[in-house]
């Protein structure tokens, strides 16, 4: 019996990742993508990608040695503190002989390292689904209908057109807005707030809202400025959201107490280059009922908080285990049957571990948002779910908090000494 043929909705990097993995086996895909190119938006800023996650994915698809040439070391460095610049964790930066394991490469590398794997032609773009007829999965595009596909795979994110035919099931507003910024060329431009990002990620919390600026590789800091809001804040607000001087004077006076280099990384941003967002997710542990031929992954499947630095890598083992799943049916000889049995197995093995993600990304976002005192209350839970998560979720009940204390400050006194060292 012939291969299933498979339609994947959005060259995100779920479904990139996916069929990468797939044409690797010989199994015919398809990607509809509504933007016109890759290049068509921003694409964000960067990621580290986790050993047995992201990066296993990126070796199952014959893509980690050029992953490695773009891979940042010393994009490890990470600052956590509060609105008066006091920091809580400290972490240097990192050579290939001493990094820590999580790398960062910038979003838009990472998705043109997966588009340009793929053959030309694997990506139909400036296809932007409209619907997916109910009863016989027909998918409808602004320039037709497609049919005959054995597997309809949605990957088209929060906002998925994929997702009605599965569950009623919407993303709800988190309380949570705020915008993104840009600087370029900082280190030129703006040398003070570029020592302070140290080429990795400054984050501060107070009060409710958060200040983070990440580096890209192009030398451009990201900076991203939130708080809690109402649902309807855009439209309430009183000013206008695509007006730069009134929205950088709104950030001034919510962050009016907070130190003065925070203030400066939004005023000195680019007037031309910034975006409004709210945040939405979708009910941690949701489900749907299992239905022939049809499935989700990534952020269309289990959309979080970004609080945990870990939706991509989610989303790329998404794609690993489909393709997995889908290529034992494959093999078997009997494709229709196998590959139903095979997706309903990965829809409950992938909503059980992206759950655990979830929680763990809400309650990091409930302690650094939405906590009293935060993040000085807050910053050993939060540091013992990180540490929980890198062994696998099984000490985070039983790891005292003051051994996780005792673990904060020798991590900051050895990004002290990592960086005397680096200098000498």
């Amino acid at each position: 019996m012939s291969p299933p043929k498979v339609a994947i909705i959005g060259a995100g990097p779920a479904g990139t990742t996916l069929a990468r993995l797939l044409i690797r086996a010989s199994i015919p895909v398809t990607i509809f993508e509504g933007e016109s190119s890759m290049s068509v938006r921003a694409q964000g800023g960067s990621l580290d990608l986790h050993t047995n996650t992201g990066l296993k994915a990126l070796r199952e698809a014959g893509l980690f040695e050029e992953y490695t040439q773009y891979a940042r070391y010393d994009g490890e460095a990470i600052n956590l503190a509060d609105k008066n610049l006091v920091s809580l964790l400290k972490l240097g930066g990192a050579t290939e002989a001493s990094s820590r394991g999580r790398p960062e490469i910038d979003r838009a590398r990472l998705r043109q390292i997966l588009v340009n794997s793929l053959p030309e032609g694997t990506i139909r773009w400036n296809c932007r689904l409209r619907s997916v007829d109910v009863k016989d999965l027909s998918l409808h595009f602004d320039h037709g209908v497609e049919t005959e596909f054995d597997l309809l795979v949605g990957a088209d994110g929060a906002w998925s057109k994929v997702r009605p035919v599965l569950t009623n099931v919407k993303p709800y507003f988190v309380g949570l807005g705020g915008y993104d910024l840009f600087i370029h060329n900082a280190e030129k431009n703006h040398p003070d707030l570029y020592e302070l990002v140290n080429r990795g990620s400054l984050m501060t919390y107070s009060d409710g809202k958060g200040l983070s600026a990440q580096q890209r590789g192009d030398g451009t800091i990201i900076v991203y400025a939130s708080g809690r809001r109402d649902e309807d804040w855009k439209e309430t607000c009183g000013y206008d959201l695509h007006d730069a001087s009134a929205v950088k004077k709104a950030i001034k006076e919510e962050l009016r107490d907070w130190a003065e280099p925070l203030v400066k990384f939004t005023q000195v941003a680019d007037e031309k280059d910034f975006t409004a967002r709210s945040l939405y997710v979708l009910p941690p542990g949701h489900r749907w009922k299992h239905r022939a031929k049809v499935t989700l992954i990534g952020d269309a499947a289990h959309l979080t908080t970004p609080h945990a630095g870990e939706g991509v890598n989610v989303a790329m083992e998404d794609a690993l285990n489909l393709a997995n799943a889908i290529i034992r049916s494959a093999e078997t000889g009997d494709t229709v049957h196998a590959l139903d049995k095979e997706v309903s197995a990965f829809e409950d093995e992938m909503m059980t571990r992206a759950t655990k993600v979830q929680n763990h990304s809400l309650a990091n976002t409930k302690d650094m948002y939405f906590t009293p005192g935060s993040p000085h209350t807050t910053i050993d839970k939060w540091l013992r779910r990180a540490i929980a998560q890198q062994l696998g979720g099984a000490v985070e009940i039983v790891l005292p908090l003051w051994v996780v204390g005792t673990i904060r400050r020798g991590f900051s006194w050895w990004s002290r000494a990592d960086k005397k060292t680096r200098k000498g």
